[in-house]
């Protein structure tokens, strides 16, 4: 049976506009995406299939295109609408962030980083460079790869903050393991950050760790 044959309140469009998004399940919010099925699926079927095959709604959103694209009723331009959908979340968790001063809105920066840095399979090194109100003027992703003395260059953080008018910075990277606690790299890199940018008058706040749905901070340790 076709989603339009049942009755308006178990349709999943109608729903929502009569209950909120919040009344949805995984799989209703899905459909309304996906807004029909395939190959004798309605929308909902395909979305409790696809659900079902990634393990879970957060399986699917952080599948590779391949992945996503190869399964029956998902093609390249629905697959590029889920990007932007995932896009235009992180960028609403920026412009909170962008409205005050950071250090106002600690929540707002983990919301963003965490939207930004979870769910990639390889570190990255991000800065979050500020004025002298401690508002956000720009976030820059500056390096890849494993977070030491090898890959991150202190220089190169400085520069940055220097070309950017930056009076203070928060670093941030993540820990694709999902364990947010700072390793023994990630406190000597904090201290070569710290000192090398207190040489030029910035000042360093805070390097926040991003894991699985967590972000831990180095200056509420005590390590900065």
């Amino acid at each position: 049976m076709q989603i339009r044959d049942w009755p308006p309140s178990e349709r999943p469009r109608e729903k929502l506009l009569a209950l909120g998004s919040a009344a949805l399940s995984e799989a209703e919010l899905l459909a309304i995406w996906l807004r029909h099925g395939t190959g004798g699926m309605n929308a909902l079927d395909l979305a409790r299939s696809l659900l079902g095959r990634f393990g879970s709604l957060r399986g699917l959103l952080t599948a590779g295109r391949n992945a996503v694209c190869t399964q029956s009723g998902i093609g390249p331009a629905r697959w590029a609408e889920l990007q932007a959908a995932l896009e235009l979340v992180r960028r609403h968790h920026l412009e909170r962030l962008q409205a005050g001063p950071v250090l106002a809105s600690p929540r707002a920066a983990r919301d963003y980083l965490i939207a930004r840095l979870r769910d990639l399979e390889h570190e990255v090194f991000c800065c979050l460079f500020l004025d002298s109100r401690h508002r956000l003027t720009r976030c820059e992703e500056l390096f890849r790869g494993t977070v030491d003395g090898a890959s991150v260059h202190p220089r190169e953080v400085v520069k940055q903050a220097l070309a950017r008018n930056a009076t203070a910075v928060i670093l941030a990277h993540n820990h694709p393991s999902g364990i947010a606690e700072p390793s023994q790299a990630d406190e000597i890199i904090t201290t070569r950050l710290r000192d090398a940018l207190a040489l030029v008058e910035i000042r360093l706040l805070d390097h926040l760790i991003v894991g699985d749905g967590c972000c831990v901070s180095l200056a509420e340790k005590g390590l900065i």
